[in-house]
C-alpha cells in the first residue's frame, strides 16, 4: 500500500474508531444522565402514564403516589395527598413541566429503567430492569405540620435539622402551591397563575431565596473570636452610644439606640445576649476581614452545599471584596450590608454549634425500598467538616442559652428544657426588617437545630424582631419535637 493510500486508511480508521467511542459514550455512560434532563422532551414522552413509586414522610405518610388513571386504567396519574406542605421538597412530575424536588433527583429510582436506548435495551436482556422502587424521607409529617402551621401564611421559612446526623426533620416554605395543580389538566393554566403571582409561590424560601441574617452572624463572629483567641466571653469593651466608622461619614447605633447596659464598659457575652451592634462592629474591625470572612466560610458561606437538592449559596464579602475596607467590614460584621444567607444555610450553623463544632453532611432521602417493600438501600450520616472546635461551640452553646434565659430571645424558653438560640432582625432597604431565630435544644444532649426567617417583618411589620417574631416559632416546632420523646 503505498504512502497515501496509507494515510487516508489511518484517518478514516481513526474517524470510525471516534465515531464508535462517542455512539457507546452517548449511548450507554452518558444515557441515564441523558434521560434525566428536564429537556429531553422524549423521556418525557416514554413516562406518561407509567407508574412511580411512592414518596414517604419518616412516620410513613404517603406524599406521592400514582394512581389509575379512570379515563386509561393501564395508565396512571401522580398524586400528592399531603397538597402544599411539600411542595418545595418533593417537588411535582408534570409531562408539561418536569419534575422537580425529590421527583426529579430520584425519577430513576421512582420509575423503571427501560427504554429504548442501548443501554436501556442491553439492561432488559440481561434481566437487570428494576421495577420503580419508592423512596423515604428524612422529613418528619408531624414536626413538618406543626412548623407550617407556626409560620402560617407568613412569607419565610423554617428548617430544622438533627445535628447528630443531618438528617433533615422538617423543611417549611412559605408561601407555598398546591403540586397536584401541576399534573391535571389545568396544568397549563394553574402554571401561568403561579409565575404571575407576586408572593412568588414556587420560590423555596428554603433553599433558594437568601436573606441578610442581621444578628444571627454574630454567631459566626463570635465563633471568629473564641476560635481565634481574639475575645471571649469576659472581653470587656467600650460600650458608647454610638460608634463613628472609620473613613467613613456612616455610623453604627444599637437596636433603637440604647446603650448596652448601663456603663461605660461591656463584656461580649452581655453583648451578645443583648445583641450589641456597636460591641461586634468594634469586634470584627479587631478580629479583621481573614477571621471574620474565614470563619463564616468554614461554616459554608460562599461554599456549594452538599444537599439532595441544589442549594442557593450563601454569601458573604471575600477579603479582596473588602480591600481593607474597615466600615464595611463592621456593617457586615452585623450581617447586613453584603451578607446573603439562606434559612438552610443558618440552621447548618446552629447545626455545627450543637454538635460540638463538627457539621454532618445534610441530607433529605433516606432510604430507598424495592417493589416488595424489602429495603434496598439506606442512608448512613457522613461527617462534612468541623467549622469550629469543641471547646468554642461549647462556649458559644452557653452564651446562646444565655440569649434565651435572659436576653433577647426569652419567647424560645420552653419550661423545663434548655434552650440555646440567637435572634436577628436584619434591617434591609427602609421596609420591614426580616426576623431570625437560629438555635438548637435541649443544651447538652441537642437533637433538634433550627432556623426561623420570616420575611418583611411578617404579620407584626415594620415593629418586628427576631424575639418577637420568629423565636415563638422555633419555641413551637423544638417544643413539639421534645415533647414526642425523639
Amino acid at each position: 500500500m503505498n504512502g497515501p493510500m496509507r494515510r487516508v486508511a489511518v484517518a478514516l480508521f481513526v474517524i470510525f474508531a471516534v465515531l464508535v467511542v462517542a455512539v457507546t459514550y452517548w449511548q450507554v455512560f452518558a444515557a441515564d444522565r441523558l434521560r434525566s434532563d428536564p429537556r429531553n422532551s422524549r423521556e418525557l414522552i416514554s413516562r406518561i402514564g407509567r407508574e412511580r413509586g411512592l414518596i414517604l414522610s419518616a412516620d410513613n405518610i404517603v406524599l406521592a403516589r400514582s394512581v389509575p388513571d379512570p379515563a386509561d386504567p393501564q395508565s396512571f396519574l401522580r398524586e400528592y395527598p399531603q397538597g402544599d406542605i411539600y411542595a418545595h421538597t418533593v417537588g411535582y412530575s408534570s409531562f408539561l413541566f418536569g419534575d422537580t424536588g425529590v421527583e426529579r433527583i430520584r425519577a430513576q429510582d421512582l420509575t423503571s429503567g427501560r427504554d429504548l436506548t442501548v443501554s436501556g435495551i442491553i439492561q432488559a436482556l440481561l434481566g437487570g430492569d428494576e421495577p420503580a422502587e419508592s423512596v423515604q424521607l428524612t422529613l418528619n409529617d408531624a414536626l413538618q405540620r406543626v412548623a407550617a402551621d407556626a409560620l402560617g401564611t407568613q412569607a419565610g421559612a423554617v428548617v430544622a435539622i438533627d445535628p447528630a446526623t443531618g438528617a433533615v426533620l422538617a423543611m417549611v416554605s412559605s408561601p407555598s402551591f398546591d403540586p397536584n395543580l401541576l399534573v391535571g389538566d389545568s396544568a397549563q393554566t394553574a402554571m401561568e397563575t403561579l409565575r404571575e403571582d407576586p408572593d412568588q409561590p414556587l420560590l423555596s424560601r428554603a433553599i433558594s431565596e437568601s436573606y441578610a441574617p442581621g444578628s444571627t452572624f454574630k454567631t459566626i463572629v463570635a465563633s471568629a473570636a473564641i476560635e481565634t483567641g481574639g475575645a471571649g466571653p469576659e472581653t470587656i469593651f467600650p460600650n458608647p452610644s454610638e460608634l463613628e466608622l472609620p473613613l467613613s461619614t456612616a455610623t453604627i447605633q444599637n437596636y433603637r439606640g440604647v446603650l448596652c447596659g448601663s456603663g461605660d464598659t461591656v463584656t461580649l457575652e452581655i453583648a451578645f445576649l443583648r445583641s450589641c451592634n456597636v460591641t461586634f462592629a468594634l469586634l470584627g474591625m479587631n478580629l479583621g476581614e481573614e477571621a471574620v470572612i474565614g470563619q463564616a466560610e468554614q461554616y459554608g458561606f460562599n461554599r456549594d452545599t452538599p444537599f439532595d437538592l441544589p442549594v442557593l449559596n450563601s454569601a458573604v464579602p471575600t477579603p479582596d471584596d473588602l480591600n481593607g475596607d474597615l466600615a464595611a467590614l463592621a456593617q457586615n460584621s452585623l450581617g447586613e450590608r453584603d451578607v446573603q444567607a439562606t434559612a438552610f444555610q443558618m440552621a447548618l450553623v446552629a447545626t455545627a454549634i450543637a454538635n460540638d463544632g463538627r457539621l454532618m453532611e445534610p441530607f433529605l432521602v433516606a432510604k430507598g425500598f424495592n417493589a416488595d417493600s424489602t429495603l434496598r438501600w439506606e442512608r448512613e450520616p457522613e461527617f462534612l467538616s468541623q467549622p469550629i472546635g469543641a471547646g468554642t461551640a461549647q462556649i458559644l452553646g452557653e452564651m446562646m442559652e444565655r440569649v434565651v434565659t435572659q436576653g433577647t430571645g426569652t419567647r424560645a424558653q420552653i419550661p423545663g428544657i434548655r434552650v440555646a438560640g440567637k435572634t436577628g432582625t436584619a434591617e434591609v432597604g427602609g421596609g420591614p426588617p426580616h426576623a431570625w431565630f437560629v438555635g438548637f435544644a435541649p443544651v447538652g444532649n441537642p437533637r433538634i437545630a433550627i432556623a426561623v426567617v420570616v420575611a418583611d417583618g411578617g404579620d407584626v411589620g415594620e415593629n418586628a424582631t427576631g424575639g418577637v417574631v420568629a423565636a415563638p416559632i422555633a419555641r413551637t416546632v423544638i417544643d413539639y419535637w421534645l415533647s414526642t420523646g425523639q
